[in-house]
């Protein structure tokens, strides 16, 4: 296949322009991406067992942040209908809220979705793998910090991690309609860690997530001051992001960062740290 000629930069920022446009109106629907083959795969399988447990079920659809933010929005829509204001911030509520059979179609249409386009992102297979690890790390070293450390809801901090940069995966699906893009992967992983914050923000917003939560991943990777004591969501977001080796993701942007966070020369976090490993270890496990 002959590659598209380089276009200049004007043209380039036009196009740019014109994908950030797109990307805004597409964001107004329901949205479907894939996030990683062998969770959706195995995540059918989960359901498909006849003992398998509410609780294991639960912890495996905690592995696809995507198909998590589903089915909570599903259950927030359920719970106002029972005149509820308490919000929902755990898997298990949700699947109690909604029951076995609604849980299936949920997550049986967003799977069937999710597979029919894994094949068109072979080309960021890599990029795609290191950012569910990343999320799954952060979600589960954020539930570890809060509950340690702070005051912060560690169900809060765990959901906050897991969707804290479910804009890249998105990002990544939408390259399939740009073969320019395709053309030139490294573009595209450029332009995942240039946009991937400010397009979060927008998707979760569309996915229902509070308000408080995107608030509690916003800027996750802006560079600050060390934080010793972290006291917000913010804070515990932002540092599970660093510990879980968020940084890695600014090489994309050709900024030097250092090979560890700062942070941990700190006791306090290095004592958690054989706690937090064992906890991605675990949720990083797709048996």
């Amino acid at each position: 296949m002959t590659k598209s000629p380089d276009k200049p930069a004007e043209a380039l920022r036009a196009d740019r322009l014109a994908m950030l446009q797109e990307i805004a109106k597409d964001l107004e629907n329901e949205v479907v991406f894939p996030v990683n083959f062998d969770v959706t795969v195995k995540m059918g399988a989960v359901l498909r067992e006849a003992d398998a447990s509410p609780s294991r079920v639960a912890r495996f659809l905690e592995k696809d942040p995507l198909v998590v933010l589903k089915l909570f929005k599903a259950a927030h829509r359920r719970r106002d209908r029972l005149g509820s204001a308490s919000p929902v911030l755990s898997t298990d509520e949700a699947l109690a809220l909604l029951g076995m059979g609604e849980v299936r179609r949920i997550v049986g249409d967003c799977a069937r979705e999710q597979l029919s386009r894994s094949r068109e992102l072979a080309a960021f297979e890599e990029e795609a793998y290191f950012i569910w690890q990343h999320s799954l790390r952060t979600a589960a070293i954020a539930r570890v910090l809060a509950a340690r450390l702070t005051r912060v809801n560690p169900l809060e901090a765990f959901l906050a991690g897991l969707v804290h940069d479910l804009g890249a995966f998105y990002l990544l699906d939408r390259t399939r309609l740009y073969p320019e893009l395709l053309e030139r992967p490294k573009t595209v992983v450029y332009l995942v860690a240039q946009w991937h914050e400010s397009v979060n923000t927008i998707l979760l917003d569309s996915l229902g997530l509070p308000a408080e939560l995107i608030e509690g991943v916003r800027d996750h990777e802006e560079p600050r001051p060390p934080v010793e004591n972290p006291r917000t969501l913010n804070d515990v977001i932002y540092l599970a992001n660093r510990f879980a080796g968020g940084l890695t993701e600014l090489h994309f942007q050709d900024v030097q960062v250092p090979s560890e966070p700062v942070e941990l020369l700190l006791p306090k976090f290095a004592e958690l740290r054989p706690e937090w490993e064992g906890a991605c270890t675990a949720l990083l496990d797709l048996s």
